[in-house]
């Protein structure tokens, strides 16, 4: 009787102890909190509305855009945007890297609020690993408001949390963009970090952005609004605790130096001083309401069923390209009803051994012979050690200075980045993975471009890139082969058979819908 007695005692008092520590991780509803607030914007006179104005007024109603590819070209072009700003700035991302370009893009944000720009930061913090102090820095500047979506309460180790807050901190804010002046956006693929920006980086990876002016970009900072002030952003004064210590010193002086030289080149400027430099084109923006953050949005307003409606019209071609992809029943069967009706659908994503997810692999591969036998063409990224494809999207000046993109690197050693072109007629970039965490738990956003001439010379890119960066997947015989000009392998490259085990074991775990 004692034994059980006692047994009991331990019993409740562990679930006990459970249940406090969860109310304590659990967070409360932040609006009360809300102090670090912005006056009403001002339209932007200075030296980037002087800079844009005329190449937009040139073209009223329409949009200017351009792609990004290459990745020190796109820290320069945020690097650009941020020191010619004069009025605000919003910054929403997903991944910030206590790095090189991470500090870097810090250190001109609060040059601009000591400029007396109005700044707003609002990030996932899920990817805010190691910028506590520096945040609380930039928060304490009175130009400079910080916010965090989906909060971890303990803050050492935040994966704690996960134990106790699960079905909150599984939805995360995967946004990437920023506007300045209410006159530039950029939005697309990359997060902000070595990897994404630094061309020599062992981790580069393959991405994409758009930077756009003109019509669209008052939809976009109205969009970052909605975030802003939604229910699961939380000031940051309301999470973490005043720091003890001050933020690092800046590291990696030579790369430092590079992407400085980088912003301040006369190539860079030269990106978006003329009418032509961009695509007019009807551009809408495309994103999941902020309510998705704390699960209560109608899956009609959702980002990927609108994104797919907008591209049920296609006859010919569907190119979709998706870092992760892991289609699940519904999105084999969109695709293979594509296939049916005559429509080329390619799929470029990663391979096992360009990808940096094993779980995302694990939840796409056993898909790919059902996807292979409804008429979907499979595309695998090699990884570094391809050669390089130059793209014919750089503005002219640029290139006249010898400067290049490609949407695929030497380097690079995974594909991050997220586009959809339909028909070669129009083309989707953004956030968005074809992925149920994509479709179901995380927040996107993207744009939209009605832009024949660009999406035409996109696709046309890829199709001359993908043979040598990436394997077309065939079936023979019911087994998957890989081909590559002059390779083909009947295994999965890379791997050797107990990791191809592995795969195949942790595949068939019942967790794909949070892929």
């Amino acid at each position: 009787m004692i034994d059980m007695t006692a047994a009991a005692a331990g019993t409740f008092a562990t679930a006990l102890a459970w249940l406090l520590v969860r109310h304590w991780l659990r967070l409360p509803v932040p609006h009360s909190q809300n102090t670090h607030e912005h006056a009403r914007r001002v339209p932007a006179t200075g030296p980037l509305a002087a800079l844009l104005g005329p190449l937009c007024a040139a073209r009223p109603g329409k949009s200017g855009v351009q792609l990004l590819h290459d990745g020190p070209q796109s820290l320069a072009v945020r690097l650009l945007l941020i020191r010619k700003a004069s009025v605000c700035i919003d910054v929403q991302y997903y991944i910030w890297r206590d790095d090189v370009a991470g500090g870097l893009l810090l250190d001109a944000l609060e040059a601009a609020a000591d400029r007396g720009v109005q700044v707003r930061l609002l990030l996932d913090d899920f990817g805010t690993t190691g910028l506590d102090a520096r945040l609380m820095h930039l928060d304490s500047h009175p130009g400079i408001a910080v916010r965090l979506v989906n909060p971890f309460r303990l803050r050492r180790p935040k994966l704690l949390n996960l134990l106790f807050d699960f079905s909150r901190l599984n939805r995360r804010m995967h946004n990437k963009g920023l506007v300045v002046d209410g006159v530039a956006a950029v939005i697309g693929g990359r997060n902000i970090g070595d990897e994404y920006f630094d061309a020599g980086h062992a981790e580069l990876v393959t991405d994409l952005d758009v930077l756009a002016i003109g019509a669209i970009v008052a939809a976009v900072d109205a969009d970052f609004d909605s975030y802003w002030h939604c229910a699961a952003a939380y000031p940051l004064a309301s999470i973490v605790r005043p720091q003890s210590r001050s933020p690092a010193a800046p590291s990696g002086t030579a790369l430092r130096a590079r992407y400085e030289s980088a912003a301040a080149s006369d190539a860079v400027r030269a990106l978006m001083d003329e009418t032509s430099d961009f695509e007019w084109a009807d551009v809408c923006i495309m994103s999941d309401p902020p309510g998705k953050l704390l699960g209560v949005a109608a899956p009609s307003d959702l980002l990927l069923p609108k994104l797919l409606a907008a591209l049920s019209p296609i006859s010919r071609r569907l190119v979709l390209v998706s870092a992760y992809f892991v289609p699940m029943a519904e999105g084999i069967r969109l695709l293979a009803d594509l296939a049916a009706r005559g429509v080329q659908v390619d799929v470029l994503t990663n391979s096992l051994r360009s990808g940096n997810v094993v779980v995302v692999h694990a939840g796409y591969a056993p898909l790919r012979r059902r996807l292979l036998a409804a008429g979907v063409r499979l595309w695998e990224m090699k990884g570094s050690g391809a050669g390089r494809v130059r793209l014919g999207l750089v503005p002219r000046r640029l290139r006249r200075n010898g400067s290049s993109a490609s949407f695929f690197r030497t380097s690079a050693s995974a594909l991050h980045a997220k586009t959809f072109i339909a028909d070669g007629t129009s083309l989707f970039v953004g956030s968005v993975n074809f992925d149920p965490r994509s479709w179901r738990l995380n927040t996107e956003v993207g744009f939209l471009i009605a832009a024949p001439a660009l999406a035409a010379r996109l696709e046309a890119e890829l199709d001359a890139a993908l043979p040598e960066f990436a394997w077309s997947l065939r079936l023979e015989d019911g087994q998957l082969a890989w081909d590559s000009k002059p390779e083909r392998l009947d295994a999965e490259p890379g791997t050797a058979a107990w990791q191809r085990a592995a795969i195949w074991l942790v595949g068939r775990l019942p967790f794909a819908w949070m892929l």
